[in-house]
């Protein structure tokens, strides 16, 4: 048939009609991807935008005395650093299979809680402007609340498959989870980290959820969760400070004070408009804005690019976090729990922490130590990110390789 195919062809005209598709060569199979590209080119954008920003943010801090010993690229080779470092370390964490990080969920938790209570330690634990979060490694310093981050989404997906038949029961399901959670906490308040334990809290809550627990225990635990957040406000006079600031930033106790970065994040937002000063024209990063780099990113890209940038920005962590939630959603729908769950999980990680860093940069929510997630500068919270984004596309290659009908890894 096929050389039949190709005679008649010989004697069509330039243009006419090519012989039926049953007669013509079966054409060479699509290879399909071996994992999603469109998240990975997302997340690459981001990743590059932050180096640019982060550049943007800090080309003029040599000029503070304080920054008087560094070079204008300092934290731009830093960051540079730390990416290519968590890149390789991301090419490494793609190769795991999913059943090992499932193995591993429990020693990864119980490394990041001693991890948790190091840095608490004097003379290992690192100090900045009151608080204890980091650890000195040499080429940096690690921050073990980021990978209590990572730790508790594992193990709180592996608990739940481990508990999927007792899950309507309150105290053999869901109470070792909250003590488990109770625990991180506690440590993380002693650094002070409020910030680090409500994104915590935010994605053992959500597997719980995802993974099936009561309607009502899941609502209980959460009227549970915002009672203690109000009680850890209202006995601490420094966070009600920041409260009061945050309601009143322009108010003059609280302007050169508690509502300092608040009310110079809102001039640098205000500031950029529409579309903005243009990249490098940001003035609110010229020693008024506090932490331009790593909070408060989106203040300066706020300036800079104005609402454009920002609906960009936030454009693309919404598509990012719907698409990890889809390869979630689908590693369950192909009775792969676990692996779900831990896809779910990283999308509420995002997806609540980007929330949250934007909703304090434009005013919406108090101030709040989270970073912008893949953007901002830190080393720690790059390489827990990129592991956790490796993680997931990872499932998404296995869901392929099944779907594919391949055997499961």
């Amino acid at each position: 048939m096929n050389a039949l195919a190709a005679r008649l062809g010989q004697w069509l005209p330039r243009g006419a009609a090519k012989p039926s598709s049953r007669y013509a060569a079966p054409a060479s199979p699509v290879r399909q991807q071996g994992f999603d590209q469109p998240l990975l080119w997302v997340a690459v954008a981001l990743l590059v935008f932050g180096l640019v920003m982060v550049y943007s943010a800090t080309i003029a801090m040599p000029d503070n005395p304080r920054f008087a010993n560094y070079a204008h690229t300092h934290f731009l080779v830093r960051h540079l650093s730390s990416l290519a470092l968590a890149f390789v370390v991301a090419l490494l964490a793609f190769q795991v299979p999913v059943a090992t990080w499932e193995k591993a969920a429990p020693w990864l938790f119980i490394l990041s809680l001693v991890l948790l209570m190091l840095v608490l330690v004097p003379h290992i634990g690192k100090g900045v402007n009151g608080a204890r979060r980091w650890i000195g490694l040499g080429i940096m310093n690690f921050q073990p609340s980021e990978l209590a981050k990572f730790a508790v989404l594992l193990y709180a997906a592996d608990y739940m498959v481990r508990k999927m038949d007792v899950k309507e029961r309150f105290f053999r399901a869901v109470l070792p989870m909250a003590a488990a959670v109770a625990v991180v906490g506690v440590l993380l308040l002693a650094e002070p980290d409020m910030g680090a334990f409500l994104v915590i809290a935010v994605i053992a809550m959500g597997i719980l959820f995802l993974g099936g627990v009561n309607a009502r225990m899941f609502f209980l635990i959460a009227a549970v969760i915002v009672v203690a957040f109000v009680l850890m406000i209202a006995f601490s006079d420094w966070r009600r400070e920041r409260i009061f600031a945050y309601l009143d930033p322009w108010n003059e106790k609280y302007a050169l004070g508690k509502g300092y970065q608040l009310s110079h994040s809102l001039i640098a937002v205000g500031r950029g408009g529409l579309f903005g000063v243009g990249l490098g024209g940001s003035i609110e990063k010229l020693h008024w804005l506090p932490e331009a780099h790593t909070d408060f990113l989106l203040a300066v890209i706020a300036e800079e690019f104005g609402l454009a940038g920002v609906v960009a920005v936030i454009g693309a962590f919404l598509w990012m976090t719907r698409r990890i939630m889809h390869i979630g959603r689908q590693a369950v729908a192909l009775d792969r729990v676990f692996a779900g769950l831990v896809a779910q999980g990283v999308g509420l990680w995002m997806g609540f922490q980007a929330f949250i860093n934007m909703g304090v940069n434009l005013g919406a929510l108090p101030t709040k130590g989270l970073t912008l997630p893949l953007m901002s500068y830190g080393g720690s919270a790059i390489l827990m990110n990129l592991i956790a984004l490796a993680v997931v596309l990872r499932i998404d290659h296995e869901n392929r390789v099944l779907m594919r009908g391949g055997r499961r890894t």
